[in-house]
């Protein structure tokens, strides 16, 4: 579904990535790991056309996109739930979800994604006339992670979502992850900072270290991986 080749993305002269490659098949969870600086969240942005590469292909479903504006992208059926939760923090719950499904192909289902994002994050219910602004950060990330469900995507990009949230709701914004893919077999990009939360739901992974992917492979090699595990795992 999803091929970067030989992505590289500059800021003020300096590399954020350099030559990064990596697939995401049709149904398949991947999430990207790495440090602070290492260039996921550049990454994420340049697939969903947030940031513009220096060079390299971004092909989706055979096509290369990386000249594509975002919302291009998006109609596609690529959601991108930023780092930062980014919610419109002047309108309501209710309003936040249904901006999500703007998308030609969501908008006849609005009423029924309601009902799944609401099942999946009973709270968003409850706080649906309440102003996005006001709810708590894990409730804000709910509230992104639902925007992103109502565009009926194909491919979900997902940036830090335990990000700044209490172990709990961390527990909880995983919970419903895992919900997502076996509900709809959804594809999924993850990039997360809690390596082995992220690294037990996903099929793959990559290990992305200063713009670059050091590590590639399947869910439970990465975890063996005696580099990952002194690295990331206090091994």
């Amino acid at each position: 579904m999803l091929k970067v080749s030989g992505l590289s993305v500059s800021y003020g002269g300096l590399h954020a990535l350099a030559d990064v490659s990596l697939e995401v098949g049709e149904g398949e969870f991947v999430t990207i790991v790495g440090p602070n600086g290492a260039g996921k969240t550049t990454l994420l942005k340049a697939i969903g056309g947030g940031v513009v590469p220096a060079g390299g292909r971004i092909e989706y479903r055979g096509e290369n996109i990386a000249g594509r504006p975002s919302h291009a992208r998006a109609r596609l059926g690529i959601a991108h739930v930023p780092e930062g939760r980014k919610v419109f923090s002047s309108l309501s719950v209710l309003e936040n979800l249904e901006m999500g499904s703007y998308r030609s192909a969501a908008r006849p289902l609005r009423a029924e994604g309601l009902e799944g994002v609401y099942r999946l994050f009973p709270v968003l219910r409850e706080r649906r006339t309440q102003l996005a602004g006001s709810l708590s950060g894990g409730e804000q990330q709910m509230l992104a992670i639902g925007r992103g469900l109502m565009a009926r995507p194909d491919l979900l990009l997902l940036d830090e979502p335990s990000q700044g949230l209490g172990p709990r709701i961390v527990e909880i914004i995983f919970e419903a992850i895992a919900a997502i893919r076996r509900a709809r077999r959804l594809t999924i990009l993850l990039v997360e900072q809690r390596v082995v939360e992220a690294l037990e739901l996903c099929d793959r992974g990559y290990v992305l270290e200063t713009g670059r992917v050091t590590l590639v492979g399947e869910r439970e090699t990465l975890l063996a991986d005696p580099r990952v595990q002194h690295a990331y795992l206090g091994a």
